[in-house]
């Protein structure tokens, strides 16, 4: 089981992406945006959190012209798992990985704090160790996590069961408008359409330790790891 975490100028997860994976029993190695191609073997590919060039421009949108992007998309094309987290989410989604945008968030502060997610679905390779419609606990810290889309793309969304997970309260109940950044539906991450690729604005590579302040985080690599090793 081999992931590659690809550093860009500017990341600051990359770290906390190989320590989880490592938790979870995965190879991790991290991988430099100006490379044209994946570690022989990868498994997973991982864009961490972070500011690529600086969140210049729209954020994610040099990072997703990077070297490294051909490789992250033909690894995806080829049925790889692909996982972008914040940055890497909004990486995801200018790269034409993922549907939709990051936009600023809607009262256009930068959030930093403990969040609720409700899993939406626990079929998934990155979700198999939770539970469905389970209440978690994460970390979050961004500036532009507002995910949106046009109308047709969010019906195809909600459709398909692409939604990963929504923002919540502690009790798991998604209400509208209530969610810390404005998000369309408490969107907090969405699917491609065959489930082999993630992008979430959460940060569940934060939360695997207790000493942090929890480890419902480490159940996603945990899943990971286990669809790596039944593969």
């Amino acid at each position: 089981m081999r992931a590659a975490v690809v550093l860009f100028p500017g990341s600051n997860r990359e770290g906390d992406a190989v320590n989880a994976l490592r938790a979870a029993g995965i190879e991790a190695s991290v991988v430099w945006h100006g490379e044209h191609g994946l570690p022989a073997g990868t498994d997973l590919a991982v864009l961490p959190g972070g500011f690529s060039y600086g969140d210049y421009l729209r954020c994610g949108a040099i990072a997703a012209r990077s070297p490294i992007m051909d490789a992250v998309r033909g690894h995806a094309a080829r049925g790889g798992l692909v996982l972008g987290i914040c940055n890497g989410f909004q990486i995801l989604a200018e790269s034409g990985l993922l549907p939709g945008v990051l936009v600023r968030n809607a009262d256009l502060r930068f959030v930093c704090q403990f969040q609720h997610l409700r899993v939406e679905r626990a079929d998934t390779p990155f979700t198999s160790c939770y539970r469905e419609a389970e209440t978690i606990e994460v970390a979050i810290a961004h500036g532009e996590g507002n995910y949106t889309a046009d109308a047709e793309t969010l019906v195809r969304i909600e459709g398909d069961g692409l939604v990963a997970f929504r923002y919540c309260d502690a009790q798991g109940q998604v209400k509208d408008g209530r969610g810390p950044n404005g998000s369309t539906n408490e969107i907090a991450g969405i699917y491609s359409p065959n489930f082999r690729v993630l992008g979430l604005m959460p940060h569940p590579e934060n939360l695997i330790d207790p000493l942090v302040g929890g480890t419902d985080g480490l159940k996603m690599f945990e899943s990971l790891a286990e669809s790596l090793a039944s593969a």
